[in-house]
């Protein structure tokens, strides 16, 4: 499969990256600085240079790809930020263009309803919006964009809980638009192969997946 992937220059980005080549698909990143990723350059990785916030830099990106993923990030904490919102639009515009119909895209856990919670959940996620407020309301604004402005597009919104670089488990559960209990946390290799998962999955398609280990 030929995957496009967004957000490559993060660390669960590359490890969707690692995993994607490792997996025998022919994988493009767009980044904005693509010197990022030279140590994987050598690895079969095609590298675009190309910045979400600006339209015009991605013409062309997704060109012959069957799917993109996107792990784009926000490191501005409570501060308002656009990346999520503004750059899946961009996103979304340049697979239509293409006519690429596939997208997986994180998001993370707070942004499910409040009845896909445990009462545990719903109190921690007051205290998680005091530190990623910024963050967390642009990836609502990210998620509501799909909902209503994809049309037909085939996406796909992965809602992973607390991030860990441990090793890989090879081991984690899922739930498609609904609770996932005791969703604590998950290591980044393993949200990776959930991403690449659910590519072929139509269960998923126009659905949000909540993930954990």
């Amino acid at each position: 499969m030929n995957i496009t992937v967004f957000g490559g220059t993060g660390p669960t980005g590359r490890e969707l990256i690692r995993l994607a080549l490792a997996d025998g698909h022919k994988v493009t990143a767009v980044a904005r600085n693509p010197a990022a990723l030279a140590d994987l350059q050598n690895t079969g990785l095609t590298v675009r240079a190309g910045d979400v916030l600006d339209a015009a830099t991605l013409a062309g990106t997704v060109d012959g790809a069957d799917a993109v993923l996107s792990a784009l990030g926000s490191r501005t904490g409570r501060a308002p930020t656009t990346v999520y919102s503004a750059g899946t639009a961009h996103i979304l515009d340049a697979m239509r263009a293409a006519g690429v119909r596939r997208l997986v895209a994180l998001t993370a856990g707070p942004m499910g309803p409040r009845e896909q919670r445990s009462p545990f959940e719903r109190l921690l996620v007051k205290g998680l919006y005091l530190a990623f407020g910024g963050g967390y309301d642009d990836m609502a604004r990210m998620e509501e964009l799909l909902r209503t402005r994809a049309g037909d597009l085939d996406w796909t919104v992965i809602r992973p809980p607390r991030l860990t670089d441990k090793p890989a488990t090879g081991r984690y559960r899922s739930a498609v638009d609904s609770r996932l209990d005791g969703a604590w946390s998950i290591t980044r290799a393993d949200l990776a192969r959930s991403m690449l998962a659910v590519l072929d999955d139509p269960a998923t398609v126009r659905a949000a997946v909540r993930v954990a280990n």
